[in-house]
Parts: C-alpha cells; sequence; structure tokens
C-alpha cells in the first residue's frame, strides 16, 4: 500500500508553522447576479450568514416555472458544497454551474452555504455552520424583514438538506442536529448525500483498491481528515466514522428520508455501503442510488451521470 505520492503536492498546499494552510489551488469564482436581464436560468443574491465567523449564504432561485400564485411557492435546499474540508467552493464557477443546474432542475430555491474550512476551523465547526445556515433560512421566512425570494417564493415546509462529499457529512450530521430541535415552521422533510465522505481506521477494500486514486488518493485523503478532526482524534471518531457509538447515535432513527448517492469505483464506496446499512438499522426511510463503475466526482466531468443524478434528485424531492 506504499505511495510515491506527497499529499501535500497532491492537495496544492504548504503547512505553515501556526498550522495555518497556504492553499495554492484558486478555484474560478463566479458573483452573484440577482438580476434577470440576460435570460439567464436562475437569479442569485449573497447574504451574511455569521459576521463573527465570517460565513455566508447565496441564494439561487429559477427564472423559469415562477410560481404564478400565492399557493404555490419552491421547495428549499440548503445545499453544502464540495470543499474536501480544505477549500471554500461556495463561491466557485463550478458551484455556480452544479448548484444553478439542481435549482433549475427540480425546480427549488438553493442556499449554498459557505462553511469555515480546516486545518483554520476543525470540526465541529462547519456542522455550527450547517445548522447556522437552517436558522438564517427559519428567521427568514419568521421575519417581516426577511429575504425575499425565501418569503414571497419558498416554502420553508418543505426544506431539504443536500451536501456534496464533505458537504454530503455535514448534511448528515446538520440533520442529526435539527431532527432534536424546535424549528417550527421550518421542516426538514429530506437529506441528499452525494457521496458523502465518510472514513475510519480499519482499511476497506475500496481503500486498497483505489489507494492511488488520482483524484483521490489515499494519502491525501488521510492527510485531509487529520486535518479537519479534532485535535487529537483518530478517523474513528464519529465524525469521520459515524458507525461507530457516539452522542449522534440516539437521534439517527428520528431523520427524514434520505437519499444516499455513490459510485462503486468510489475510494470511500465501502464506507459509504456501511454508512447505508447503519441507516438501514435505525430504520431511517432512504433511497439510495448506486453506480457499479465510476469514481469520486465523476459526475462533474460526465454530463450523462450528471443529469441522471439531477433526475434522481428531482424524483426523491417529488415524492417527499
Amino acid at each position: 500500500m506504499s505511495s510515491d505520492i506527497d499529499p501535500y503536492d497532491h492537495l496544492n498546499v504548504a503547512l505553515n508553522p501556526d498550522g495555518t494552510l497556504t492553499r495554492f489551488i484558486n478555484l474560478p469564482k463566479k458573483k452573484a447576479n440577482p438580476i434577470d436581464c440576460n435570460g439567464d436560468p436562475v437569479v442569485s443574491k449573497d447574504h451574511t450568514l455569521n459576521a463573527e465567523k465570517k460565513t455566508r449564504v447565496r441564494i439561487y432561485m429559477p427564472t423559469i416555472k415562477l410560481p404564478r400564485n400565492g399557493d404555490t411557492r419552491f421547495p428549499i435546499i440548503i445545499s453544502y458544497p464540495f470543499s474536501h474540508w480544505y477549500i471554500s467552493s461556495w463561491d466557485s464557477e463550478i458551484n455556480y454551474i452544479l448548484t444553478s443546474k439542481l435549482a433549475c432542475q427540480v425546480p427549488a430555491i438553493v442556499v449554498s452555504v459557505d462553511y469555515r474550512v480546516a486545518p483554520e476551523n476543525r470540526l465541529p465547526a462547519q456542522y455550527d455552520d450547517g445548522v447556522d445556515a437552517i436558522l438564517w433560512v427559519r428567521e427568514q421566512a419568521m421575519n417581516p424583514k426577511g429575504e425575499q425570494w425565501i418569503k414571497d417564493y419558498g416554502d420553508v415546509s418543505r426544506c431539504y438538506l443536500y451536501g456534496y462529499g464533505s458537504g454530503g457529512n455535514i448534511a448528515f450530521f446538520a440533520a442529526l442536529e435539527a431532527a432534536e430541535m424546535e424549528l417550527e415552521p421550518l421542516k426538514i422533510v429530506g437529506n441528499i448525500m452525494n457521496q458523502p465522505s465518510f472514513g475510519g481506521m480499519k482499511r476497506t477494500n475500496s481503500e486498497l483498491l483505489n489507494c492511488a486514486d488520482p483524484l483521490l488518493p489515499l494519502c491525501a485523503q488521510d492527510l485531509v481528515w487529520e486535518f479537519c478532526l479534532p485535535k487529537g482524534e483518530n478517523r474513528d471518531h464519529w465524525y469521520c466514522n459515524p458507525i461507530v457509538e457516539g452522542p449522534h447515535t440516539g437521534a439517527v432513527s428520528k431523520l427524514g428520508r434520505c437519499l444516499v448517492i455513490g459510485f462503486c469505483g468510489n475510494i470511500m464506496i465501502d464506507w459509504q455501503q456501511e454508512f447505508i446499512t447503519m441507516l438501514m438499522r435505525h430504520e431511517v426511510q432512504m433511497e439510495v442510488l448506486f453506480y457499479d463503475s465510476g469514481f469520486h466526482a465523476i459526475d462533474l466531468a460526465d454530463l450523462e451521470c450528471a443529469n441522471t443524478i439531477m433526475e434522481k434528485i428531482e424524483d426523491f424531492i417529488a415524492e417527499c
């Protein structure tokens, strides 16, 4: 299982003496566009989520299929984008494309969350940001001066949590916290986890078979967990390995319907399958979309695959 891959080089980072990272990767940015002046399929705007934590959200609303009367509203999807825990993608061009497609396909209002990144902010900071976003949506609906798109077009009784990769992990733990909270009139009716990031100390077959994965080699995955887990904890901490017993376990059975998406060539697929088994053991209502091939984030490169996933998400939300 030895590898010549340098995980720091692979992740394009350097670790500084104070424990912070210098990041050499810069995802192309895309500004929000709140005014539909060019026939764009969505409009978008940015809001501060928590000024002290320096977190934000970007709201996407479709310009097509707009409700024609006060009784028809969009469901609301609170989205935790990919980050591998250490890079922010909420305002990136690729996240703009993915989130715009999601908003149009369902259709739905999508609130994309700028959660904090590791190692400067270790777990559970990202879960706190995830819950902050849920409470922010609730506040907008209840406040007479709240965000107009949510107040006028959003249905807070039909909220969904959606997460991609590390965002899928955040969606799961944010959903667990939300299940223990009084959120009326907001209601989370479904949770969607696209290739969620989980792991553990034992080496699984998928990790051994794909240890030199060109996108997510095992050594880089291990390093990212070192970045984000609480100091002194290993990968069998429940943040990484939710199959183990922990303070989260009692809330699992309270989750709403879940959709888990995965690819059998993903280095984390065995952990994702164990995660599904754990949900089933707690009698969580769920659907699974697993592909016999593929790799982590293949849907970013394969348009047909991306379309299939979007159609599945659309169907899942329509059935909730």
